[in-house]
């Protein structure tokens, strides 16, 4: 039985040292040869490519906890919400828990009366202190939310509430060398907190900086680390007619005054500028930032920069501030990450790469009732995907994935729809829905329209690309996307052998919408009625790979 409170679910090498070789004779030819082979790759495992997560990890925090590395990253609306990964080597990240199973503050999580799409899990701030784990998020919501401050002694879980404070816009939660804690937010803004964290001091506020003429425009994004007895905050800069880019104001004393250097101001890859994140330090003193990037359809990627120190500043990218597309990594011996992949069900419970939209009807769906199959049970009706419960999704990864089920829909009743989609406010759906006289199999573009204040959907806008009879229960569906610059496109195709393919959908737009969904497209697994409840279909197996992308192949 997880844990349940009024408003808050909680659940529980060594370096290479380079290749030398002498050659002497032709003899040796080979083994020069296949030496020079094992070098190349070895050096290739020293090294990675930016973006470093090519998938929709925005707004992080990264610590380091001795020699370990943990990150957490924005999810919405997904749930479990606040997705805590782990890194030996700040490359190769795993997802190893989440702050929470679900939020209650509201129907609206339940998708009742509204929807909490683009809002809920924000901008978590992450912090390691006295032997334990702190996190701090403010859901976005409509009032706006309180601030959750919650606890662990294991990265992993399980959390526990500590408080619930007024909310703190973009905040980051930092505990100083004396121990008193503080909460930087909004453009500038800080207060400082009780020991026990569960209320702010009377009279704490202060602004710390007022914008100077360049920032007219976002400025927010608040991360806090201390350096060598300095304060720095770091946050996001957008000025007007300008790319996005990441400053920095730091201060010999908390309250101030504070001066401010731009630390990263470049493009990347042909998707626009640079800017939202945090620095970190390696065991042996070298610091990297870790800063995201829009890039439309896949979401908000995460780059990893150098931070050179000059002059007292936290300077981020190369010797000419800019991203590297390549690098080494910043600690050698390290291959094993991810944060999306393939799953046969065959566990008691789910992989960590699965979230579900919007808070989960427990009692409909089930990995026991089908041994290695995942089960998912209509329970109430809905007119369409965007209010559906029980949609259950991954992230997709750049440059290009693949994603593919085979479902079992023999028990499905009349009305009800299955599948698979390139899930976002701009959807793909490759559905089966069953009719009073067998199962036809559906490859529909859907586009929802939601009100601006509650998210409550008002209306989707679909054209069918296909309607085809489907002679078997037993269906292969799968998606293709391609995230390369100027693509973004993605395919659907259904097979009744798993062999032999065709194509449902193609060069399907994805696209990023920060006024709706706000959050990268998703490989979606859905099942909801229409006319009856009762119905419910099984999922034998999803297989994921990633690719350069279907365009280039």
């Amino acid at each position: 039985m997880r844990n349940r409170l009024p408003l808050l679910s909680l659940k529980p090498r060594q370096y290479n040292q380079g290749c030398s070789y002498e050659y002497t004779d032709m003899k040796k030819t080979i083994a020069l040869l296949l030496a020079l082979l094992a070098c190349t790759l070895a050096m290739g495992q020293q090294q990675f490519s930016n973006p470093v997560l090519w998938a929709d990890v925005p707004d992080p925090d990264v610590i380091r906890v001795d020699s370990d590395f943990y990150m957490v990253t924005t999810t919405m609306h997904l749930m479990p919400g606040g997705p805590i990964m782990k890194s030996r080597d700040l490359v190769n990240w795993t997802t190893v828990g989440y702050l929470f199973d679900r939020l209650t503050d509201s129907p609206k999580y339940n998708m009742v009366g509204g929807t909490v799409y683009g809002r809920g899990q924000w901008a978590t701030s992450l912090k390691y202190y006295n032997g334990r784990f702190y996190a701090l998020f403010s859901p976005n919501d409509q009032p706006g939310g309180e601030t959750y401050i919650l606890t662990a002694e294991r990265a992993e879980g399980p959390w526990h509430q500590v408080s619930r404070l007024p909310h703190f816009h973009d905040a980051t939660l930092f505990f100083d060398d004396d121990g008193r804690a503080y909460v930087f937010y909004a453009t500038g803004d800080m207060v400082e907190l009780t020991t026990d964290l569960r209320s702010v001091k009377p009279n704490s506020h202060v602004r710390l900086f007022e914008r100077d003429g360049e920032e007219d425009n976002l400025l927010e994004g608040s991360r806090v680390v201390k350096h060598e007895g300095r304060y720095y905050l770091l946050m996001i800069s957008w000025p007007k007619g300008r790319v996005r880019r990441e400053v920095c104001y730091r201060a010999d004393y908390i309250r101030g005054p504070y001066e401010k250097r731009t630390v990263l101001d470049t493009s990347f890859g042909g998707f626009g500028g640079v800017g939202q994140g945090t620095i970190v330090d390696t065991p042996d003193g070298r610091w990297y930032g870790m800063i995201f990037q829009d890039r439309s359809g896949v979401g908000r990627v995460m780059t990893l920069v150098p931070c050179r120190w000059e002059q007292g500043w936290p300077l981020l990218g190369d010797s000419l501030g800019r991203v590297p597309e390549v690098m080494d990594k910043p600690v050698q011996g390290y291959t094993d990450g991810r944060i999306a992949g393939s799953d046969t069900f065959d566990g008691p419970t789910l992989g960590l790469d699965w979230q579900w939209n919007h808070n989960p009807v427990d009692t409909a769906w089930s990995l026991s009732e089908r041994p290695g199959w995942l089960r998912l049970k209509t329970s109430r009706l809905s007119e369409n995907l965007f209010v559906a419960p029980n949609t259950i999704s991954q992230r997709l990864e750049g440059p290009g994935c693949e994603a593919a089920v085979r479902m079992d829909v023999s028990q499905m009743r009349e009305g009800d729809v299955a599948g698979l989609s390139v899930f976002q406010s701009d959807a793909a759906l490759l559905a089966i829905e069953k009719t009073a006289t067998g199962w036809e199999l559906v490859g529909s573009r859907q586009s929802v329209k939601m009100e601006a204040k509650d998210h409550r959907v008002t209306g989707v806008q679909r054209e069918d690309d296909m309607r085809v009879p489907l002679d078997s229960p037993l269906v292969w569906l799968r998606l293709q996307a391609d995230f390369t610059l100027g693509q973004d496109l993605a395919r659907l195709q259904y097979s009744t052998d798993g062999q032999t393919w065709h194509t449902a959908i193609d060069r399907f737009k994805m696209q990023f919408d920060y006024r709706r969904f706000f959050m990268g497209t998703r490989a979606a697994i859905f099942n909801f009625a229409t006319r009856q409840v009762g119905g419910f279909v099984d999922v034998d197996t999803f297989e994921y790979s990633r690719n350069n992308g279907f365009e280039t192949k």
